[in-house]
C-alpha cells in the first residue's frame, strides 16, 4: 500500500484523484469491445470454435482489461497517490498496460520482471513511460517489487492477488459477459465451454463466476504450461505447490499458486507441452493469417482437444478460447527455428497432431 502522510481530505489530492478515475474511465469508453474471431472448421462436425481477440486493446493485450481495473481498485482505495510510482511484479503484458495507464493518470511505473523477458515487451514498457527493473530469478519479483515501493513511498500493486477481485465479475461489460452478448446470434449461443489460460488466475476466475452467477451450463477449462505449478496444485488440491522453473510461455504459469487463481471455480484443466503451445500459434497462422503470442497457443491446443471429444461423441455446440496477445512482440522466440533449437524444443510431431485433427476431426493418440 501507499505510504506517505497526504491528508485525503485535502482539495488538491481529491481534484487529482477524481480527474485520474476520469481519464481511466474515458480510456474504456473510448474502447470498443475486441473482436470475437471464427476459426474455420468443416461444417459437418456442427462445432464453432472462437477466438476472442484481445490483441486489440490499446496496449496489444488481454491484460490492458486487468491493469484498467487494478488502477481503478488502487485509485478509489486510495493506494496511488500522485507523484509516488506504481511497482508491479509482471512478465510483461500487464506491466506494458500498467505502464499506459500510469502514464495516462501522471505517475511513475516500474516493472520489476525476469531478464528473459523479450525485448519487444521491454521496448513497450518503456514506450509508454515505464521503468525496467530486472531479477535473475522470477520466484525474487514479489518481494523485490514489495521492497521498492517501500523504499520509494509508492505502491506495490500486485497483480497476482488482486487480479480476482479488482474485476467485477458478475458483469460491468467484463470478458465473460462480452463473450455471450457477442454469441447471442449464432447458432449456439451458450458455449460448452470457455477455455482460459492462467497467469494470475483473475481471468478464468472472472469468467468461472461468471458463468456459476448467470446459471449457464458452459465449463471452463484452463490449460496450463510446462514449468508452472497451477495444474499440479489443481489436481492434487494442494495450494503450496511450486514449480522449480520460470515457463518458457510468457504471461502464463506460475512457480507458485498465487491468490487470484480460484481453483474451485473451475471445471478442467490441462497440462499443455511448450513445443505443442508453439505449434498451435504457427498453425493459427497459417489457418487466419493472425501471429499470436505463445498463450494463445496454450489454449488453443487445450480448444482443439476439446473439440475433436465433441466430435467423437457426437456433441454439437461452441467453444471459445482467447487470443491474448500479438506474436509480434515474439518473433524471436515463438517463431524463430534458432530459438525452438536453444531451447530443445522439437514442435514436429504436435505440427502433425494439429494437421491430423483439423483434417479429420480426431485426435492421434
Amino acid at each position: 500500500m501507499a505510504t506517505g502522510d497526504t491528508d485525503r481530505s485535502d482539495p488538491d489530492y481529491r481534484a487529482w484523484l477524481k480527474e485520474a478515475v476520469r481519464k481511466v474511465q474515458a480510456d474504456s469508453n473510448r474502447s470498443a469491445d475486441t473482436h470475437l474471431l471464427k476459426f474455420p472448421l468443416p461444417e459437418e462436425w456442427g462445432i464453432d470454435l472462437y477466438l476472442k481477440d484481445e490483441s486489440t486493446h490499446p496496449t496489444g493485450s488481454l491484460k490492458h482489461r486487468l491493469a484498467r481495473s487494478l488502477f481503478l481498485y488502487g485509485l478509489c482505495n486510495g493506494w496511488i497517490r500522485p507523484g509516488k510510482p506504481v511497482i508491479e511484479a509482471s512478465s510483461g503484458s500487464t506491466a506494458v498496460s500498467e505502464a499506459y495507464f500510469a502514464k495516462l493518470v501522471g505517475v511513475p511505473f516500474v516493472a520489476v520482471m525476469p531478464r528473459t523477458t523479450s525485448p519487444e515487451k521491454i521496448r513497450l514498457i518503456e514506450f509508454h513511460g515505464g521503468q525496467c527493473h530486472f531479477v535473475d530469478d522470477s520466484r525474487k519479483m514479489y518481494e523485490e517489487s514489495a521492497a521498492l515501493a517501500e523504499r520509494t513511498g509508492g505502491h506495490y500493486m500486485d497483480q497476482f492477488t488482486y487480479a480476482e477481485r479488482a474485476t467485477d465479475w458478475r458483469g460491468n461489460n467484463n470478458i465473460a459477459e462480452s463473450i455471450y452478448q457477442q454469441l447471442e446470434l449464432e447458432r449456439y449461443p451458450e458455449p460448452a465451454w470457455i477455455v482460459a489460460t492462467a497467469g494470475t488466475g483473475g481471468t478464468s476466475a472472472t469468467i468461472a463466476r461468471y458463468v456459476h452467477y448467470m446459471q449457464y451450463d458452459t465449463r471452463v477449462c484452463v490449460p496450463d504450461p510446462e514449468n508452472s505449478c497451477f495444474y499440479e496444485g489443481w489436481t492434487l488440491g494442494d495450494p503450496r505447490a511450486t514449480s522449480a522453473s520460470s515457463s518458457r510461455i510468457e504471461g502464463i504459469g506460475r512457480p507458485r499458486m498465487e491468490p487470484s487463481f480460484v481453483p474451485g471455480a473451475i471445471d478442467r484443466m490441462m497440462k499443455v507441452p511448450d513445443a505443442a503451445s508453439v505449434a498451435a500459434v504457427r498453425a493459427l497462422d497459417a489457418a487466419i493469417g493472425r501471429k499470436a503470442g505463445g498463450s494463445t497457443g496454450t489454449g488453443l491446443w487445450s480448444a482443439w482437444k476439446i473439440v475433436s471429444e465433441m466430435v467423437a461423441t457426437g456433441q454439437r455446440g461452441s467453444v471459445v478460447t482467447l487470443l491474448c496477445d500479438p506474436g509480434d512482440r515474439y518473433l524471436d522466440k515463438y517463431y524463430s527455428d534458432d530459438w525452438l533449437r536453444d531451447q530443445g524444443l522439437d514442435i514436429t510431431p504436435y505440427a502433425r497432431e494439429i494437421e491430423v485433427f483439423l483434417t479429420t476431426g480426431s485426435w492421434p493418440h
